[in-house]
């Protein structure tokens, strides 16, 4: 697939009607084909010869070509205008105020301007907008001349505090970038000396002028690797340990917003564990900062927080209150779409392991979009989730044939990606699930069993991922003829006596 088909199957429902919107009000002339062409890539059901002769009629290549260049111009145009609408209104605010200012001073109007660099500052600082902030003393020292109660070795030390900052969250988005070169190209090293020597390529200690913002990153990069290697347990003291590190620094900025963002990682990284009541304490204390501030956070995260706490209550034998908690949350409207995704997925789940099986199919009504436009919003293992579990609903409700379309389909799109990241046990366990639809009779057979035992490579319980067990409680549940619910909180309870 090109870029020009990859942007278009990206599109939502509503995105697409918003940019034929777009394109009708920027036609001037009748004849233009480019909703034309928008409407049959949209439906990728033609190859690129069969849309030239529909448009045109003839083999029109150059006409054809041409056309689709302007409709990538297009929608390059209608993506930027739409980033622009949702840009972060609060740094527009502060460049506006910071412009205003600069207006002023050429006018030599010095007080006012001062005035609106203060508020542009108070703001920058709280937020640790570096950029703008640098931005704003270069402007208050190159005009000090024209405030004589301004002390200039004081806005200096600023500017240069501020550069340090920035230069900090630079070089901490580089060794960022780095690790997750390397774990995208199957480097799966010890992570701590991975993460070490990257650090030290740019002299970092990792609590050297560490803020709350800064650790954020840094345990965005741990956990890229714990998820990638779905290996949470090896990065649990390295986490818990700098986070208590950083609160014993009194004079540290709390960054809620970013404090927030920890303490969920940490209680999502206990949860991977299997450790839902030290889970669920960090919860508390997220919780708690979701409150302050005049609950200036609470919506942003409250999708995440009511997500990860009902994942506790599913595994922890409480799952009545877990489906409670998420379904009114299954369709409201939030900016956070990866979770709104997640939550529908899960309460799936929750339904699927209870035998609510007509509920679970409801719910996967909703999930109407491509799959590119899923891999877009969530991720490619976000997909291969959700596919999985459409095909193992699919089994229990007895769709036979279209389980095997999707068998089939999961194949062909998700098996080279799967061997690529290394996930052999899922191309081991679909192929398992295949031999089962084919003859669900030996299932319960020691031969399958033994098949079963010795067709993975298998992990300490306690290392096991939580959603990877709960895959396999399924295949396990049908060879014992167990409820799966029970089959996977004894998998969970195992797992647990070994820690």
């Amino acid at each position: 697939m090109n870029d020009l088909n990859t942007m278009v199957s990206s599109f939502s429902k509503e995105e697409q009607q918003r940019f034929i919107a777009f394109l009708e009000k920027k036609n001037k002339r009748q004849d233009t084909k480019n909703i034309q062409l928008f409407k049959l890539l949209r439906n990728d059901e033609l190859n690129s010869k069969d849309v030239c002769l529909k448009l045109y009629g003839t083999k029109s290549n150059d006409a054809y070509h041409a056309l689709r260049k302007r409709l990538f111009q297009s929608i390059i145009h209608f993506s930027a205008n739409s980033s622009l609408e949702d840009e972060n209104s609060l740094q527009m605010e502060v460049i506006k105020y910071i412009l205003a200012a600069r207006n002023y001073l050429q006018q030599k109007q010095f007080k006012v301007a001062f005035s609106i660099l203060k508020k542009a500052e108070v703001m920058a600082i709280e937020h640790h907008l570096f950029p703008l902030l640098n931005e704003i003393y270069h402007t208050q020292i190159q005009f000090a001349y024209a405030s004589p109660t301004r002390d200039l070795d004081s806005l200096i030390e600023k500017f240069n505090n501020n550069k340090e900052k920035h230069l900090l969250e630079d070089q901490l988005n580089i060794v960022y970038s780095k690790l997750k070169y390397k774990l995208s190209h199957g480097d799966h090293s010890d992570f701590q000396t991975m993460l070490q020597n990257t650090l030290s390529e740019f002299n970092l200690n990792i609590l050297d002028k560490l803020s709350f913002k800064s650790l954020y990153q840094l345990i965005t990069i741990v956990t890229v690797s714990a998820f990638a290697s779905n290996d949470y347990l090896n990065i649990e003291s390295f986490l818990i340990k700098t986070y208590q590190s950083i609160l014993n620094y009194k004079d540290k900025e709390k960054q809620p917003y970013y404090h927030i963002q920890i303490l969920y990682h940490i209680a999502n990284t206990l949860f991977r564990n299997k450790k839902f009541e030290a889970s669920q304490a960090y919860l508390d204390q997220m919780h708690q900062l979701m409150l302050q501030h005049k609950k200036k956070y609470y919506n942003t995260f409250k999708l995440k927080y009511n997500l990860l706490l009902s994942l506790n209550y599913n595994f922890s034998k409480r799952q009545e209150k877990a489906i409670m908690l998420l379904e009114p949350l299954a369709n409201v409207k939030h900016p956070d779409t990866e979770s709104v995704l997640d939550i529908r997925l899960s309460l799936i789940m929750f339904y699927f392991q209870n035998q609510e099986l007509k509920k679970a199919h409801q719910l996967f009504s909703k999930f109407y979009h491509s799959d590119n436009w899923y891999t877009e919003k969530a991720g490619n293992e976000w997909v291969i989730k959700k596919n999985l579990m459409e095909i193992l609903l699919h089994i229990d409700l007895g769709h036979v044939n279209l389980v095997e379309s999707k068998l089939l389909s999961f194949k062909r799109h998700h098996f080279n990606y799967l061997k690529t990241i290394n996930q052999h046990r899922a191309i081991t366990y679909m192929n398992l699930v295949q031999d089962y639809l084919n003859k669900p009779e030996q299932i319960t057979s020691e031969a399958f069993k033994n098949k079963v035992e010795t067709s993975f490579d298998w992990v300490k319980p306690e290392q096991e991922d939580i959603f990877v067990m709960s895959f396999y409680a399924w295949l396990k549940s049908k060879m014992h003829k167990t409820s799966l619910y029970n089959t996977t909180m004894e998998l969970i309870a195992l797992s647990q006596a070994k820690t």
